[in-house]
């Protein structure tokens, strides 16, 4: 049976989802917290190989919401101090399945590692927070 790491936000409604949608498919999720990880460039740089560099961001996290972090402004070298100073801005999940790393929840990547099928339309929103607009997750939240 495929292990999957799954660094998540202990509390957020779609991880939950997410890591439940991955046990029914048969998989053993470690959940891990995203937050109190002890992160390296090192260690985040797997996840975000291929993508740019704003796909790297949660935009639902407050420094991103309210402006005073633009994702499509910075470079690599900046984002990834940014994260590794203020975890919430990583956008999660991050999931190590094998030699697999993905960041965020897109069911066509998902799909794609783990020979699955979903859709979003099946699915509901797998990556998107489903709380009102204008509201931002904190680290505080549960």
């Amino acid at each position: 049976m495929t292990t999957i790491l799954f660094y998540e936000k202990p509390g957020c409604i779609n991880n939950t989802k997410q890591k439940q949608l991955l046990q029914e498919a048969g998989y053993v999720v470690d959940a891990r917290n995203l937050l109190t990880e002890a992160w390296s460039a090192e260690r985040l740089a797997p996840f975000f190989s291929g993508l740019a560099v704003a796909d790297w961001f949660n935009r639902s996290a407050p420094q991103v919401k309210d402006g005073q972090v633009i994702p499509e402004r910075l470079t690599a070298e900046q984002a990834m101090e940014l994260m590794l100073q203020e975890p919430l801005l990583i956008r999660r999940p991050l999931m190590q399945i094998g030699e697999h790393y993905l960041v965020g929840f897109e069911a066509d990547r998902v799909n794609q590692v783990l020979a699955l099928a979903w859709t979003e339309n099946e699915q509901g929103a797998l990556e998107r927070c489903p709380r009102y607009v204008g509201h931002s997750c904190t680290e505080t939240e549960v």
